[in-house]
């Protein structure tokens, strides 16, 4: 009888507490994703930085560098088409001034509870309808979803991996469920990705590298392609979402072009002959020296200078620290010395550079001074399990060191010689050998278009420490295809970062990353308070707490000397021939070309003016 009534007693209990989740559950509905911030826009029938009455009509055309053979960029296969972003929608969009926030797109709201993200309900717009006229069902969803988590490339699965399932709830409703309860990330990942129409892949092996159209529902459509050379897209004309609020102003361009080139010289003259309007200048000589031509001269062409309140691209040297001579902390530490910035950015770069200090440079993530207290709790566990290099650096307020730029950098080389001396490294015969007498060869990779006259003082430098460094450029397919199966000793990299870190820095730099040959992880890293570090980062809700991880992991990765960060600018440079007009507030986290238009008056009298030169 006891045991009965304990046993109708725990029925109860559990009915209740039953009753409890489902009746005080924070879930709820809102026509934005909004992760433990407040949304700005979400009133507004258009975006700030939009000009809702923009003209449309006329082309936006850019260069890139290389070539190009698949459409489908989201199988990692082969090297995706500019622009192919354009033709396909996500659930929602971001904001291009708010960080963890998103507005509608194909989803007309969405349903969660920000401090329990067990599950997340997109709730599909009916009119949304694909390029062809389908609608976006539910269905095209789940399957895109169930595609990327078996046939997408691994580092893409990986990025992933914390999605258990995606469930068809009815024709537009669409659940997503999370292995975890706190990837504040994971909404916005999925929100983010383009969505795929199921009917259109029914025929087709998603796993191979292809040119054929590809069924969306975006903004543009594929209009034609020079294999190879140029790839252009047209407005569709049937664009289903354009009158949604973030995209009032928006995609006036009637056709989008990229050209493509080999170099960035030959770039650059086919910018000066208008075989494209809009040219982004990497090149600094270029910016300061090169723009005395005629068209510039005659006030045809426009310069742009666009500061963005991103991270500063990761532009490094990275070190393969799965094999020797790499391997070793020591040497690693040594070599960061024998990097001169301060004379390259005097004698090649006009001064316009700045060394990058922080894997999240120009941000409130980057670690500054000496670990604060907050930092330190968080350090202090792991401390002892670190090598003492690694140690050493994490508790130091972290500079790269500085040269008097003279070109010789013999204060630093000296400091360098002493860190190997100490390690066990021996000189013999101008040539330096490990501890076991092993001589120490490093192959540097690097690009085509990346100048070796960037990395030959470098070069020089090793070489006064007794170090043979061979250089070798490959194009970019064969460059693409060592780094995939690791097969560097050091390479040239430029990466993206972001400003919302999230699962993206398990890709980056986690011990599952590490051994998979199209991950991010290039350096190979496998340090568990590197790996827990990013758990947090993924876990926290608050941006506080974003903030305090990110920089504790950006202090564990600059002591582990797993790269040599090199130099960035806080600006991007821009040179367009002018015909275009832009809104005048400008968006913090993009440069928002795609809120750009053609002015018609402006386009009629260059193309006079210049008739009248030829």
């Amino acid at each position: 009888m006891i045991a009965l009534l304990a046993s109708k007693r725990l029925s109860l209990l559990y009915g209740l507490s039953l009753f409890a989740q489902f009746s005080f559950a924070a879930v709820h509905t809102t026509p934005y994703l909004a992760m433990h911030v407040t949304p700005k826009y979400a009133q507004l029938h258009a975006m700030p930085y939009a000009n809702p009455n923009a003209p449309k009509g006329g082309v936006l055309s850019q260069s890139s560098l290389g070539t190009f053979d698949n459409l489908n960029s989201m199988n990692g296969k082969g090297s995706a088409t500019e622009g192919v972003n354009y033709l396909f929608d996500s659930l929602m969009d971001r904001s291009l001034d708010e960080p963890r926030v998103m507005y509608p797109l194909l989803a007309e709201k969405v349903s969660y509870d920000p401090d329990d993200l067990r599950f997340v309900i997109f709730h599909l717009n009916p009119k949304a309808r694909f390029n062809n006229g389908q609608p976006v069902t539910a269905d095209d969803v789940k399957f895109t979803f169930d595609t990327y988590q078996t046939k997408a490339n691994l580092g893409f699965q990986m990025y992933l991996s914390d999605l258990a399932k995606t469930e068809v709830i009815s024709r537009y409703q669409v659940k997503f469920i999370f292995k975890s309860r706190n990837n504040v990330e994971m909404p916005l990942i999925v929100a983010s990705l383009p969505i795929y129409s199921k009917q259109d892949w029914s025929n087709k092996d998603f796993t191979r590298i292809t040119l054929q159209p590809i069924v969306g529902s975006g903004p543009y459509m594929l209009e034609r392609i020079d294999a190879g050379r140029s790839i252009s897209y047209k407005r569709s004309p049937n664009y289903w979402a354009r009158d949604l609020p973030v995209n009032k102003g928006r995609y006036n361009f009637d056709r989008l072009k990229y050209v493509y080139y080999r170099n960035l010289e030959v770039s650059f003259e086919g910018f000066k002959s208008r075989q494209f309007y809009l040219y982004e200048e990497k090149n600094i000589r270029n910016w300061i020296t090169a723009y005395h031509f005629p068209a510039m001269q005659s006030g045809w062409i426009k310069k742009y200078k666009a500061r963005l309140g991103t991270p500063l691209d990761i532009q490094s040297l990275v070190f393969n620290i799965r094999r020797s001579p790499l391997n070793d902390i020591h040497l690693r530490k040594a070599l960061t010395y024998a990097y001169d910035f301060e004379w390259q950015n005097k004698a090649l770069f006009f001064n316009q550079n700045r060394r990058l200090q922080s894997y999240f440079d120009n941000t409130d993530l980057a670690a500054t001074g000496k670990p604060s207290t907050a930092e330190l709790n968080i350090i202090q566990p792991f401390l002892k399990r670190l090598d003492p290099v690694m140690r050493q650096g994490v508790l130091a307020d972290w500079h790269y060191p500085v040269s008097d730029g003279s070109g010789f950098n013999r204060q630093n080389l000296l400091i360098a010689q002493k860190i190997l001396k100490d390690a066990g490294y021996m000189i013999r015969n101008g040539k330096l050998y490990d501890r076991q007498g092993k001589l120490i060869q490093i192959e540097l990779l690097m690009q085509l278009e990346n100048p070796q006259r960037e990395l030959m003082p470098f070069v020089r430098n090793l070489n006064r420490l007794g170090i043979q460094v061979k250089l070798r450029q490959v194009d970019v397919p064969q460059y693409m295809e060592r780094i995939r199966r690791q097969d560097f000793d050091m390479m040239v990299m430029k990466m993206p970062q972001t400003l919302t870190p999230g699962k993206e820095q398990a890709q980056f730099w986690s011990s599952a990353a590490a051994d998979e040959s199209n991950n991010y992880n290039y350096s190979g890293i496998k340090n568990p308070a590197i790996d827990q570090m990013i758990d947090k980062i993924v876990a926290a809700k608050h941006r506080d707490e974003v903030v305090l991880y990110t920089r504790v992991l950006d202090r564990l990765l600059r002591a582990g000397y797993y790269q040599i960060l090199t130099y960035g600018k806080p600006e991007r440079w821009f040179a367009y021939w002018d015909i275009y007009q832009q809104p005048k507030i400008k968006p913090k986290l993009s440069v928002g070309w795609e809120y750009w238009w053609v002015d018609a008056d402006k386009a009629s009298k260059l193309d006079q003016a210049i008739q009248k030169h030829q």
